[in-house]
């Protein structure tokens, strides 16, 4: 007797809905396709108007929605150009650069020739985008690590759509994935919030060079401020790893700290080199003197992820001896230092990507800080409460990724 063929079916479902699921080419699921193209930048005619012209860096990352759009058009542009006018509720896909973003847009549009477009859908939209987006990003893993930096429009149009008959089983499956897509960018937004609030109280509760106090106090704090030189708050680091007390090679990030290297490059750092390297522990600072977008000079960061590690002796490294090590952690996430740095550093400070700085110029910088050990230990704790904060937050946001993502294989096949 021959086997009876599997219905074609998700592993979860929504109650009440039973039948099989129906496979079609993406080309069939649109009664129009649109290509896109760019004005030439020379006619001044084509821009600066107020018909919306979209780019791939418009669009976000792992989501259907939250297009901004940059760049704006005129009509004679889209009279006379290669530009196209795409009607409202169109999906727009990333065919080039950025392949794997797809976005379900609201208004009427144009995009760069970057883009597939698909219009007068005939089934659900937004079920289509999710399940489009969804084939995509496989799309786009598959083609990392190769010369391949995009796919043609014919490819994309000859892919394949799983989708229910029952038009009401479609809303059911994508009212949840914009529900969850909304408490995503709900908790991003509070993630934001909070992080800009930080940086709003690091700017209030510190002070630079030019002042004696904080603009935000503590009650029943009200001395001045002292200045400090480094050197007399803290010990240079110069012991080596000489007999290879650690195989962790660290380096800076501004972004993250101190982080282990292998993982951060994706490459390896032979045994024999980090025999020469500088030996941290846990709680000791580095200073990096390389500067990139958003830190024109560098970033000091404080070992915390690791009981031990080794740096290249390029970085400068120190010990807190007579200071708070939580009140100088985020002393030095705040901008206050920039000015002693710029002060110290030599004519033609940026050489091959780093700050011209000796280590002896480095530890003569001053620094504003409390004279009472208390206040250190409050501002630290308060900052300590915000790290926390913001920490839960970004936890909150990966495990609803992390929900999104096992939705988007359940409910799709």
């Amino acid at each position: 007797m021959d086997k009876k063929p599997e219905k074609m079916v998700p592993e979860v479902r929504f109650k009440g809905f039973t039948d099989d699921w129906e496979q079609r080419k993406l080309s069939s699921i649109a009664h129009q396709t649109f290509g896109g193209g760019t004005p030439s930048k020379s006619n001044k005619q084509f821009w600066n108007g107020d018909f919306p012209w979209i780019q791939s860096s418009d669009l976000a990352e792992d989501t259907i929605r939250g297009v901004h759009p940059n760049k704006f058009i005129t009509q004679n542009a889209l009279l006379i150009s290669a530009a196209k006018k795409i009607p409202k509720n169109s999906i727009a896909i990333v065919s080039r650069v950025g392949v794997g973003k797809v976005a379900l847009i609201p208004f009427n549009y144009s995009t760069s020739q970057d883009f597939l477009s698909l219009s007068g859908l005939k089934i659900n939209s937004q079920f289509a985008t999710y399940s489009i987006h969804k084939i995509m990003k496989k799309t786009a893993s598959q083609l990392q690590g190769t010369s391949i930096k995009g796919i043609t429009k014919k490819d994309i149009l000859n892919k394949t759509i799983i989708f229910p008959i029952s038009e009401k089983e479609q809303v059911h499956i994508s009212s949840l994935l914009k529900y969850v897509d909304y408490i995503i960018s709900l908790q991003q937004r509070k993630l934001e919030q909070l992080k800009q609030l930080k940086k709003a109280m690091l700017q209030q509760l510190f002070v630079d060079k030019n002042s004696k106090q904080p603009n935000l106090r503590f009650k029943n704090f009200n001395s001045d401020w002292k200045q400090r030189k480094l050197k007399n708050i803290s010990k240079r680091i110069l012991r080596k790893n000489s007999d290879l007390q650690s195989l962790l090679p660290l380096t800076i990030s501004a972004q993250d700290g101190l982080v282990d290297q292998t993982l951060y490059f994706n490459k390896q750092v032979a045994s024999k080199q980090l025999k020469n390297y500088l030996l941290l522990y846990n709680g000791d600072f580095a200073y990096n003197k390389s500067y990139s977008v958003g830190y024109p000079y560098g970033a000091i960061k404080r070992l915390d992820k690791y009981k031990q590690g080794v740096l290249s002796t390029l970085y400068i490294a120190f010990k807190p001896t007579n200071i708070n090590s939580d009140f100088l952690q985020h002393y030095y996430d705040t901008d206050k230092w920039y000015r002693e740095i710029y002060r110290n550093a030599a004519e033609g400070a940026r050489n091959h990507g780093l700050l011209n700085i000796s280590a002896n110029d480095f530890f003569n910088s001053k620094l504003v800080t409390p004279s009472d050990n208390e206040e250190q230990l409050k501002i630290a704790k308060i900052i300590n409460l915000f790290n926390h904060l913001i920490t839960l937050r970004q936890d909150n946001l990966t495990q609803l990724t992390t929900l999104k993502k096992y939705l988007l294989q359940k409910l799709f096949i």
